[in-house]
Order: structure tokens, then sequence, then C-alpha cells
């Protein structure tokens, strides 16, 4: 049966909420919005009245096009001073045939977290790296499997109160009810992850509107994060300096005309604008792109650097998201200072087909993962929502005829 899913990234620029859904392990885009974020600052929120106004505005688009309520999402958190710590734990199989099953599990995963989480934060994530029953260890999934005692060692992601229950806070005034939340890393990690990442080491990089994060992956498990303070409006920045420009034209500049490299740039190319003190002004593609390419190249080389400080291993990947890693020529830089180790991530989701929706539709995948380990089958839209949208499927993307909704079952982490 197919499950719907919904998502928020509030970005500082963009506030990203998607419906989807996924049948055999593909995602099937219902709805997606993509407004104007206000309220935030380097992706933290500095006034939620603000926020609270940007993300309705997401609401109530997507709720347009589906002719129902949103009323549960899963939701990413700030990834400012997330830790990563290993835990063990242990618990004993409980049904009378001492099958390990999908509850066991979940609480073997909460016996390991248990009195180990630091005041001052919260619980993120668990994410199991192996297990082990009646001392046999390695054990990827222990389903099925027969015993007595079942162990785990896992990653604890825990993060700042704060970073937490500020974004928790502004989504539930809007209205809907956070059921999971995560950090971006991962979301970016389970958008663009292969076979060959997840056996071998190396960094996912999300180049966003104010901020640049760099993680380390290890077999497809995040190990290290850290946050830049570049992004996207560095370049509006910089291009408004030397052409004394808004900066809404600046964007506009930089989203429609201007390229990342200059070896595919124009100098017949000109854009003709009027700058803040009404001159008239030609700005050339080639001249324009010079200046653009010198920020990226810039922030690459800051991300080059925080790479060798988060691991000493050589790394196999580096896989780059975000908006403006859509810019025309942006392959280019890479090679240059990354050789043929880096790529673009690419989105083949129809609906979504750009990186600035990575981490919104990472996070679907990751839910997805979580539940499917657990055992646990759930849809965000209760039967009378799957109803009311099978009645007007034909307003719905790649909705097709033998769509078959599923029930609730009840969110996998039980109190």
């Amino acid at each position: 049966m197919k499950k719907i899913y919904s998502s928020i990234d509030i970005g500082s620029d963009t506030i990203k909420l998607i419906v989807s859904e996924l049948y055999k392990n593909k995602m099937n885009v219902l709805a997606t919005a993509s407004v104007k974020s206000k309220g935030l600052k380097k992706g933290l929120i500095v006034d939620a009245n603000e926020t609270i106004i940007s993300i309705k505005e997401a609401l109530n688009e997507v709720e347009g096009m589906l002719g129902v309520k949103v009323d549960k999402v899963i939701a990413t958190v700030p990834s400012y001073f997330t830790d990563f710590s290993l835990v063990n734990g242990y618990s004993t199989v409980t049904n009378e045939e001492k099958e390990v099953r999908g509850d066991d599990l979940v609480r073997t995963l909460q016996a390991s977290v248990y009195n180990k989480l630091p005041s001052n934060r919260e619980l993120v994530s668990i994410i199991p790296l192996e297990f082990n029953l009646d001392g046999k260890i390695g054990i990827r999934d222990p389903r099925g499997l027969v015993g007595d005692k079942l162990g785990v060692k896992a990653l604890m992601i825990t993060s700042p109160k704060k970073n937490i229950y500020s974004v928790v806070s502004v989504i539930e005034a809007a209205g809907p009810e956070v059921v999971d939340i995560t950090v971006g890393p991962i979301c970016d990690y389970y958008e663009h992850k292969t076979l060959e990442t997840d056996t071998s080491i190396g960094a996912v990089v999300n180049i966003g509107s104010e901020t640049t994060t760099v993680s380390v992956f290890n077999k497809g498990v995040v190990v290290k994060s850290e946050v830049l303070q570049l992004g996207g409006k560095n370049i509006d920045r910089d291009i408004a300096y030397i052409y004394k420009l808004d900066r809404n034209i600046c964007r506009e500049i930089k989203e429609s005309f201007a390229l990342a490299h200059t070896k595919v740039a124009q100098v017949s190319e000109v854009y003709e604008t009027t700058n803040l003190i009404g001159e008239d002004v030609k700005i050339n593609q080639y001249e324009v792109s010079e200046v653009i390419m010198a920020r990226i190249v810039e922030i690459l080389n800051l991300v080059k650097k925080q790479i060798n400080l988060l691991t000493n291993q050589e790394i196999s990947y580096i896989i780059v998201t975000g908006g403006v890693s859509e810019m025309p020529g942006f392959n280019f830089i890479l090679e240059d200072i990354f050789g043929d180790k880096a790529k673009i991530g690419v989105i083949t989701t129809i609906g979504i087909r750009n990186n600035m929706y990575s981490t919104a539709s990472g996070i679907i995948k990751y839910f997805f993962e979580k539940l499917k380990l657990r055992g646990k089958e759930y849809s965000m839209f209760n039967d009378d929502k799957q109803r009311d949208l099978v009645s007007i499927k034909k307003r719905l993307i790649n909705f097709s005829e033998d769509s078959v909704l599923g029930k609730v079952f009840g969110f996998f982490f039980e109190s």
C-alpha cells in the first residue's frame, strides 16, 4: 500500500514543503511549495511570528493544491552544534517464539540512549550501526532471527534544545504536528546515496543561502558535520557591491543570467538594468560570472579545508547539493578544485528536480527507511483524507489509477 508523508525544510531563504507518497520504494510528489522565508538568519529563527506567517503561506499553497489539510509533518532542525556519540544498549526478546521483531529493535535502541542524554540537549535521531544477538555480532538487520538477548551499537545524534524547540514550536503554532525531526546532512545523504556511498567514506556538501554545511559519512553513517558562514547570499552581496544594484536584481542576475564559471560565459551577452542611483547599466555576462566564480571558488576551497579537518582518511566521493549547485557551469569549478571525486547531486523525482529540495525530499526517504527497519507502517493522512485525495486525483502530480492508500498504524517511536 502507498503511504503519504509531508515534510518541511525551514531555510534562511525559502521554506520548502513537500507532500508525497511512497510506493514500492518510489517517491511520487503530490504537491510542493517553496515560499520566501521570514524571521530567519543563517538557518536560525530570530522572529518566530514572521516565520509562522511564512510556514502558513507554504501550507496554504500545498493545501490549495491537494484540497485537504496538512496536519502532520516531519521537519529538519538546524545543524549547529550537532553532536554524534557512539552508544550501546541491550534488551530481552519478549515474545514466546523468541523471534526478533520491530518492537524489539525499538526497545533496544531506546535502551541504548537511556540516561545518556545531557540535560541541555535533545535527541534528534538514533542510527543503528550493527546489532548482536546472543553474542553473535555484526548483524545489520536481526528481524526474523531467534534469540534471547538483543544488543545494538548505535550513533546517538543530539542537538541543543533551543535548536529543536524553536523549530518545533513555530511549526506547531502554524498548525501541523511535528511527528519526527532530523538534521539536514542526513536528509541530503539519503536523497543522493548510492551503493557506492553506502560502502565508502565521503562528504556531502549543501551550499545554502547563508550557510554551507559540510558533513563526512562513513559507510552511509554521518560521523562529523560543520556549518560554514558563507552561502548564496554572499554572491548576491558581491554583485550588489560591484554594480551598486538592489539585492533582488542581483539574485535575478545570479539565477537567470550569470554563470558559475567563466569557461562558458559570453562577452556578447548583456543584462540591462538600473542601479541604486538611477543610472542605466549594462552588465557583461563574462564579467559578472567572474565575480560569482571568485566567491564560489572561495566557498569550495573552505569546504575542501573543512573536509580535511573533519577526517584524515582518504575520501572516495564528494556530493554537492543546495540551490547554488544548480547554477550553469558549477560542475567546471568542482572539477577544478576537487578533480573527479566531486559531483553535483541530481534529484530525479518529478516535481522537485532541483537541489533546493534536497533536504526536504531526503528527510522523507530517511523517515521511510526508519519505518521499514522497525517493521512499522505509517501514513500522515488518515482514511478520510486519503478518500478525499482519491476523489480529486486528477489534480495530483503522478497519481496513478491503481493507487491504493494505506491506513494509519501509529508512529514508530511509541512512548
